[in-house]
């Protein structure tokens, strides 16, 4: 089986069932990587659900990046984090200076993401040591309600922008996923999808070339 360039992006109000159990089926399918998006959490609750599911994505071989608490994950060491842009700058200036070619080694993350609206921000993201962002969102979907995506020439212009990995978000699916890829993205991002499927390795299947 090829290997998947899908990214699941957590949202446990969005969870049909039991989230944990959830979670687990989710590192048994194996996606490129998971987002533990749960920023509504208190940073206390945040890291004693990192600190459980860890181990856990480990076991299975797949890669955890946690989300906007920082602190957590330097204390976790776990394989990424994914921040908002504006979050970015402040650990930029908190913790190097603007020497971002320290911020991976600072923060203790292999890779470091960002989330990005505009060709200027995937160029801030670059300039900030991001080693991936997440480009949206591209078509419209209920988790952005009243807000048209930004379509495909968008996910192009960013691709274009910088020579970082870029994943898709916002309204993807296994019948739009060639579109993205054909203008440069790396992969996509699924989310409602992923944490209301029965079935998360079978829907990843749909997403594979």
């Amino acid at each position: 089986m090829k290997s998947s360039d899908i990214i699941c992006v957590t949202n446990r109000h969005l969870c049909e069932g039991e989230f944990r159990e959830k979670l687990v089926e989710i590192a048994k399918a194996h996606p490129l990587a998971i987002i533990l998006r749960e920023k509504d959490m208190s940073e206390e609750e945040y890291r004693e659900l990192a600190g459980w599911f860890l181990p856990i994505c480990r076991k299975e071989g797949t890669k955890l990046f946690l989300h906007n608490f920082y602190r957590v994950a330097m204390e976790l060491r776990c394989d990424g984090l994914h921040l908002p842009l504006p979050v970015l700058e402040e650990v930029m200036s908190e913790f190097i200076n603007d020497q971002p070619e320290l911020l991976l080694e600072r923060l203790g993350v292999s890779e470091l993401g960002a989330s990005c609206h505009s060709a200027h921000d995937a160029r801030r993201a670059k300039e900030l040591g991001c080693t991936y962002i997440l480009a949206g969102h591209i078509f419209d979907t209920d988790c952005k309600k009243g807000l048209p995506g930004r379509g495909l020439e968008f996910l192009r212009k960013v691709t274009e922008e910088v020579d970082l990995p870029v994943y898709a978000i916002g309204g993807i699916e296994p019948e739009n996923m060639d579109e993205v890829r054909s203008e440069g993205a790396a992969g996509a991002c699924i989310m409602s999808s992923a944490m209301t499927v029965k079935g998360v390795e079978e829907l990843l299947t749909k997403f594979i070339r």
